[in-house]
């Protein structure tokens, strides 16, 4: 494995971490959040005029052909700004239709993602009721399901795509602490569904990508979290002194400093070793979501504290911060559930 990013992948980093600088601001943002939580705007710019949205996809999809890494780069660059996009869904649906979709699933969906002309949406916990040809069942707490053109749904063992728009389904929308990745409920009563050819494949390849992908968005949120701290602590002056100088703010931030590196390079492991198609990744990817997850609460909690009085406020952007960096943390499996994954699968490699 290299890690270090070539000069390919440190130009997409750049490129990505310009396009989300200028057109995800805190204002952009706030807009968003007032029209439901989606930025179509940012998508339509993140997916059409940057084609970034094919970037992990084949270049016979009309993708980059490109791989996880390259993914967990833009994702990075997408949750230092915590960019109102469905990121995590579009890399979920778009891992699972190419490990388990059949050919003709593919060519019609593939391409359209790629160019975003649909949003999509994944239901990682659909439960199913009964069996047969149609679809019943539900699904709690589904990132960008109210917005989503295409719904692709998880069970215990098969992938099912379905149009929102069919009869029998039925979505609510709920106030979420974080407004900037919006949840839905869904419940199906009889939908005509499309099940992927190997819908274990496709459902593994979904969560895989997912951890990855909400991983990366944390370690971005983690490490801006923690430079607009650095910049406030040079800026603000108690007794004379910018409050950086003072021991207890320079340890605390130095802590978090060393729990960013320690997440990067979990997140860059696991991506490269999905890539690479390395034994270490099923461990990998676990520990990547647990700990960089765990690492943005930590630097977006001590965002808001380091702050003082302003980091309370609603005008400053640290509560953007905190809430996806718990909305993340909660989001497919939490840190607790993930490490007991790590600790069976090493455990069982040494039994």
């Amino acid at each position: 494995m290299e890690f270090a990013l070539t000069d390919e992948q440190q130009m997409i980093a750049e490129t990505a971490q310009a396009f989300f600088g200028e057109r995800a601001s805190s204002e952009a943002t706030r807009e968003a959040m007032e029209r439901g939580g989606f930025d179509r705007p940012l998508w339509t710019g993140f997916s059409t005029e940057m084609g970034l949205a094919g970037l992990a996809l084949p270049e016979a999809y009309g993708g980059a052909g490109l791989g996880m890494i390259e993914l967990a780069c833009v994702a990075e660059a997408a949750g230092a700004q915590v960019a109102a996009i469905p990121l995590p869904g579009l890399a979920m649906v778009s891992a699972a239709l190419l490990a388990g979709g059949s050919e003709e699933q593919k060519a019609e969906w593939l391409p359209r993602l790629a160019e975003g002309s649909v949003v999509p949406a994944c239901a990682a916990e659909f439960v199913r009721e009964g069996s047969g040809d149609l679809l019943s069942g539900e699904s709690r707490f589904v990132a960008y399901g109210a917005h989503g053109d295409l719904l692709l749904l998880l069970g215990q063992a098969n992938a099912w795509i379905v149009d929102p728009g069919a009869p029998g389904v039925e979505i609510e929308t709920f106030l979420t602490m974080d407004q900037t990745r919006p949840l839905a409920a869904l419940k199906l009563a009889g939908v005509r569904a499309d099940r992927l050819a190997d819908g274990a494949a496709g459902r593994a390849a979904a969560l895989r990508a997912g951890w990855i992908t909400l991983a990366a968005e944390a370690l971005g949120g983690a490490q801006a979290a923690i430079d607009r701290t650095v910049a406030y602590s040079l800026e603000r002056k108690q007794f004379g002194r910018a409050i950086g100088s003072f021991q207890a703010y320079k340890h605390r931030l130095a802590d978090r400093v060393v729990d960013i590196e320690q997440a990067r390079s979990a997140v860059y492991w696991a991506a490269c070793a999905l890539d690479e198609g390395s034994d270490e990744a099923a461990i990998a990817v676990h520990a990547a979501k647990s700990f960089a997850a765990d690492t943005f609460f930590r630097c977006a909690s001590d965002m808001i504290q380091l702050h003082g009085g302003v980091g309370f406020t609603w005008e400053h952007d640290a509560h953007l911060f905190f809430k996806r960096a718990r909305a993340i943390q909660s989001a497919l499996g939490s840190g607790a559930w993930h490490r007991e994954q790590v600790a069976s699968l090493v455990l069982g490699e040494a039994a």
